[in-house]
């Protein structure tokens, strides 16, 4: 995807949203002030594109570097006339930097075929004209108090820089679109651009991308007349092969850049490289390991180095293809309603962040990504049509209005999926009958209980409580535990408690991992949640649409997946017996459904025993909370037996739930002060800080957790790793296999299992050691017993295994270690998770330029969305947002007052 930055006065500042079109830009705006962007526009020629909208109608001239840093700065760049009010805050946005980014290998047909070049730059200026056009009408300025009054635009302007290549000296054709802040509204005046529309809008942006490059008359012939084609995912498919090796080429160029700039830190102490030296490191990284690298690179040598390095990595590239003719599906054979449902699934899978609601940009956006995978081929115009029915019939058929109130912003996310909406509504009322009261277990007989299975080790007070709801008899508990709170031991007296009493303890978990951790632990039986509602003739499936349809066979019904009739239930629960959900914060609301089904037909009780400031569910979120405010009995687990610094248990738990801002804020300073954060310059610096960690890890016989915010940024320093082990001898690479996407592996690497198998007895996100490879299996070792050996096929290796240097998040939850590193970018429950992993030590990795940034950086990723569980809390939350949104004129602003929680713990 490509990024969208905000350009800011001080600290350099950024964040990114998914824009446009696929790929990573790595040009940012590093500069306390606008001299940030004179720099990043190095990168580019000594003049830049400025463009001017009109009231629809597009303009240019070019600007030079100085008149760029005027401009940006609020200032005309001709007239050296201040537009509008100065932006006085040291984190006020400038400018907002959009990156029009195409998949890798678009990037790689324009190296080796100049025709296809031009085409490509043909389509991004297509894109370009509606984007900016699309932001003259759509978006709008603040005015009055507290920018209240909405103010459609007369005129935006916008700097177009032009790069042919990333950071890496990669190919990677992009272009920055920079908008600034200041817009002039349609009375003549100047004032700031309305940011929280602009960054909601991008959604839409981005969906125009897609639609730009699957639909585009002139770019899909130009593919066609070259033998070429986009796969299902808009690559181009013969040359998708290429992107891999182009990629760790790149992660090696920018470790290879890691190391210079480091060095040349140490001989250049308190002073900072000017833009030639960092260019001169660019080169250097670039060539190192290259036959014949040139001591200067130029244009010509850099095009005949890159395109040698893709004809090695496919001769075949230099054979023309035949040409492909291409047929448009007729706009008149589509089928609406369909288009419609997949509108639906989108805005609706981007939403789990705001219990479920979307607004109309998001449908918006949905249809066009529906419409750009039909298999249309036309121009934009002529799509125009199609996407306004599709996404009239989304909005009146598929979803429910939140609120009803007039003249409500298409920014405010006041809509829900009707499917979503029925679910939190039946989730809440099966929830609501069957949280029966009953009867607790005596303390004492708990405490004997305790003293039987570890002598002298007794519990603490919440454990107590915790596992004497347990074994009563209430049909709900709900028991949330901070990190390191001694969860597993106060499960493992409350099954024996139960036990003893002639009843049994069954053990479910949303991952296959936890459950059988769990289960193994506390000498309970156990199963992931899915293994027991599959068992209970519950089945999900992908519908044409893309949407988790759920259903539930009954004894005798013939199972559509395999065409075996279903004979019931093989685990055996009985009435009494406890359900208890281990690592509930990740339940979601579909899971939480059949599972109460479950619970109502067996006569068995429940208990959730979770956190939910940990990670939650990848669909949606509210199970947990849903639970906790309507079960019969709740604890709360609070003290800290984990980590060897009781000062630091302490912090952990003002990180996991501070109690307003003035503490977030008392928090990432005190995180700071103590030594818990380290301040990187940049991405390239924080990886390579944590492949030293790891290093130094292993080194001193520690086992270390990394926690990354992305996948692929997880992938990215295990790789780092890995080739760092490979350079010391420390792994041989004369046996290997291939994983997931193309990934080398080698006998001695770390690896994670991602998918259950039970043929293998593997789970999703175990890790292992490469033991063996042979022809046909590879020999797994467990990472914590090296005895403890399974084996894979190469096949399940191909499509379900990958590198674990590095994990998400998700990954590393449950897990404990002797130290944390935690990398940049990670979200409030990362954070948390990933400072409460180590015993020892636990640090986490800020982009910044100073402590005081940090603290701020470390602000903002502590920031939580509040649980919307029900549908009462989602449509506060969308008044909420509807009345710190702009109105048209002072008259029709919203008078509601905004919501208040008034309920405490998970709100």
């Amino acid at each position: 995807m490509a990024r969208w930055k905000r350009g800011q006065a001080a600290q350099g500042v950024k964040q990114a949203v998914r824009y446009a079109f696929g790929g990573v830009c790595d040009a940012t705006l590093t500069a306390k002030t606008a001299d940030g962007a004179r720099a990043a526009a190095g990168y580019a020629d000594a003049v830049m594109t400025r463009y001017i909208v009109e009231h629809g109608a597009i303009r240019d001239d070019l600007l030079t570097r100085s008149q760029l840093k005027d401009w940006v700065d609020g200032v005309d760049p001709l007239t050296g006339e201040r537009r509008g009010r100065d932006l006085e805050s040291p984190v006020a946005d400038l400018i907002l930097d959009a990156t029009i980014n195409a998949p890798k290998s678009f990037s790689i047909a324009a190296m080796l075929d100049p025709e296809l070049a031009a085409a490509y730059e043909d389509l991004q200026d297509r894109l370009r004209d509606r984007i900016i056009k699309l932001w003259q009408t759509e978006l709008n300025a603040r005015r009055g108090k507290q920018g209240s009054i909405r103010e459609d635009l007369a005129r935006i302007e916008v700097v177009e820089l032009r790069h042919e290549r990333s950071r890496s000296l990669d190919p990677h054709k992009h272009r920055h679109l920079w908008l600034n802040v200041k817009v002039q509204g349609l009375d003549g005046k100047w004032s700031n651009v309305d940011t929280r529309v602009a960054l909601r809008f991008q959604n839409v942006v981005n969906a125009e991308g897609d639609l730009a490059s699957r639909t585009d008359p002139g770019w899909i012939s130009a593919l066609g007349a070259k033998g070429f084609t986009l796969n299902s995912e808009g690559e181009i498919a013969q040359l998708q092969h290429l992107v891999r090796p182009l990629s760790k080429r790149s992660a090696q160029i920018e470790s290879n850049k890691a190391a210079h700039l480091r060095r040349w830190r140490e001989r250049h102490p308190d002073e900072e490289p000017s833009p030639t030296v960092l260019m001169q490191i660019d080169q250097w990284a670039w060539a190192a390991g290259r036959p014949n690298k040139p001591t200067q690179l130029d244009e010509e040598d850099w095009t005949s180095f890159v395109r040698t390095e893709l004809l090695t990595a496919d001769p075949d590239l230099e054979r023309s293809l035949p040409e492909v003719t291409l047929r448009s599906t007729a706009i008149g054979n589509l089928d609406i309603e369909f288009l419609a449902a997949k509108a639906i699934v989108d805005a609706d899978a981007r939403s789990t962040s705001t219990g479920g609601r979307f607004s109309d940009l998001d449908v918006r956006a949905g249809a066009i990504r529906a419409v750009a995978a039909s298999g249309l081929i036309a121009e934009r115009a002529q799509l125009a049509d199609v996407v306004d029915k599709v996404t009239s019939r989304a909005i009146g058929t598929l979803t429910v209005t939140l609120l009803s109130d007039p003249e409500i912003p298409a920014h405010v996310k006041r809509r829900m999926a009707t499917s979503t909406a029925v679910l939190k509504t039946t989730v809440a009322q099966r929830t609501d009958s069957l949280a029966v009261p009953g009867e607790v277990v005596p303390v004492a007989e708990i405490a004997a209980t305790a003293n039987t299975i570890q002598p002298g080790r007794p519990l603490d007070e919440g454990q107590t409580k915790g596992a004497s709801a347990i074994a009563g008899t209430d049909r709900v508990v709900a028991i949330a535990g901070a990190a390191g709170t001694g969860k597993t031991t106060m499960l493992k007296v409350a099954g024996a408690a139960l036990r003893s009493r002639g009843r049994n303890m069954i053990i479910v978990a949303p991952t296959k991992k936890a459950s059988a951790v769990a289960g193994r632990e506390t000498g309970s039986a156990s199963s992931s949640l899915h293994q027991l509602l599959h068992d209970r003739g519950w089945r999900w499936k992908v519908s044409p649409a893309g949407a988790i349809e759920w259903s539930c066979l009954r004894s005798g019904d013939v199972d559509p997946s395999t065409g075996v009739q279903y004979v019931g239930p093989r685990i055996a629960i009985h009435p009494g017996d406890r359900i208890v959900v281990d690592e509930a914060g990740m339940l979601d609301l579909e899971a939480a459904h059949a599972l109460l089904g479950v619970i109502n037909e067996t006569g068995a009780s429940l208990a959730v025993v979770g956190d939910q400031q940990q990670a939650l569910p990848v669909g949606h979120s509210g199970a947990m909370a849903l639970f906790w405010r309507r079960a019969a009995r709740q604890i709360e687990l609070l003290t800290i037996h984990r980590f060897k610094d009781p000062s630091w248990g302490a912090l952990t738990l003002k990180l996991r739930k501070p109690r307003g801002a003035d503490e977030v804020m008392r928090v990432a300073k005190e995180l700071v002060r103590t030594g818990h954060v380290l301040v990187a310059n940049g991405e390239v610096e924080a990886r390579v800080r944590m492949v030293d960690a790891w290093f130094e890890a292993t080194r001193q016989r520690q086992s270390i957790a990394l926690v990354t915010a992305t996948h692929g940024e997880a992938q990215a320093v295990s790789e780092e790793i890995q080739a760092r082990r490979i350079a010391h001898g420390l792994i041989d690479t004369r046996e290997s296999l291939t994983g997931q996407s193309g990934q080398s592996i080698f006998v001695g690497d770390i690896v994670q299992t991602r998918r259950n198998d039970g043929a293998s007895d593997v789970q999703n996100r175990q890790n292992w050691v490469i033991r063996s490879v042979n022809a046909g299996h590879v020999m797994l070792a467990s990472v914590h017993d090296s005895r403890d050996l399974r084996r894979i096929t190469l096949e399940y290796a191909g499509s379900h295994l990958h590198l674990a240097y590095a994990t998400t998040v998700y990954g590393v939850q449950g897990e404990t270690t002797d130290l944390s590193l935690v990398g940049p970018g990670v979200d409030a429950a990362g954070l948390y998770v990933g400072m409460t992993r180590g015993t020892d030590c636990n640090r986490a990795i800020v982009i910044a330029t100073t402590e005081r940034h940090a603290a701020d950086q470390l602000v903002e990723a502590m920031q939580r969305q509040t649980v919307e569980e029900t549908i009462e809390k989602s449509r506060a939350a969308a008044m909420a947002e509807l009345n710190r949104a702009a109105g048209a004129q002072a008259g029709i602003i919203p008078t509601s007052a905004p919501h208040r929680a008034t309920e405490p713990a998970y709100s």
